[in-house]
């Protein structure tokens, strides 16, 4: 009976280990292998903007004459090289505490563009940058394994290529009725950053540029990249539009609904 209750004990405690250990391994075995490279998404608030439909204190398209004018952070993303991706790689619940140091340049370089909450990967909604921890943060071990790290080295890659600054350097800046090469613009980036970018579009409008990296941050090809002549892509001649902010008070009265939030 001794020798049983011993058995047991250690089978209890090596059980208890393994619980604690990495649950990022846990994961893995459920298909969720290491990442391959980063994506940094940028998105162009002009495009998304101009969909607003209502205002909020959190939302940056109502800031008004401080709503953004360049490109800002959509997110860090870790992707595989086949085009897929993992997600929700563990349980670590956001605690905006822990980024409360950054929370100025998160604010102006990572803000929401929406009222909505976006959800988490345990079935509630959340903030903004909770839903981008909890989704894609979680996933960018060995490389990141906290929150603020995670953030911190967002911000820094963002400064670091400042893809507003090479376009506009370019000629191509904010307009409703200019229209720009698609080749013109993937140029410029290659000639700055010497990697090929992967751009979305939403109709004739760029929505996102993707810059990607290596796990040690040095700049590569985005998969993406290869389908810039695709029909999911876009098309010849694009637009970077100009996003003119109502007040709050206008833009409820003028269009209630708010889609963002459906």
């Amino acid at each position: 009976m001794a020798s049983r209750t011993c058995l047991l004990f250690l089978l209890v405690a090596f059980l208890a280990g393994a619980l604690a250990g990495d649950v990022i391994e846990v994961n893995r075995s459920q298909n969720q292998r290491e990442f391959d490279y980063f994506a940094l998404s940028l998105q162009w608030p002009g495009t998304y903007c101009r969909a607003t439909r209502h205002c909020c204190s959190k939302n940056a398209c109502c800031r008004g004459s401080d709503s953004p004018t360049q490109f800002t952070i959509h997110g860090l993303w870790p992707d595989y090289n086949d085009g897929s991706w993992p997600s929700c790689c563990y349980r670590s619940d956001f605690n905006e505490k822990e980024i409360s140091t950054l929370k100025d340049g998160l604010d102006k370089y990572w803000p929401s563009l929406s009222c909505g909450s976006p959800s988490n990967c345990h079935g509630g909604k959340g903030s903004f940058w909770g839903h981008e921890w909890e989704k894609h943060g979680t996933c960018s071990s060995p490389v990141f394994r906290d929150e603020y790290n995670y953030f911190l080295a967002t911000l820094n890659l963002y400064l670091k290529y400042n893809l507003t600054d090479v376009l506009y350097k370019a000629g191509y800046v904010a307009s409703n009725s200019e229209k720009y090469p698609l080749g013109g613009i993937v140029t410029a980036i290659q000639n700055a950053f010497h990697i090929n970018p992967e751009v979305q579009c939403k109709r004739d409008a760029i929505d996102e540029i993707r810059i990607c990296f290596y796990k040690d941050f040095k700049p590569r090809d985005c998969v993406g990249s290869k389908d810039l002549t695709s029909r999911k892509s876009c098309p010849k001649y694009v637009s970077l539009p100009e996003y003119t902010p109502l007040d709050g008070e206008a833009m409820v009265l003028k269009m209630p609904t708010d889609r963002e939030a459906l």
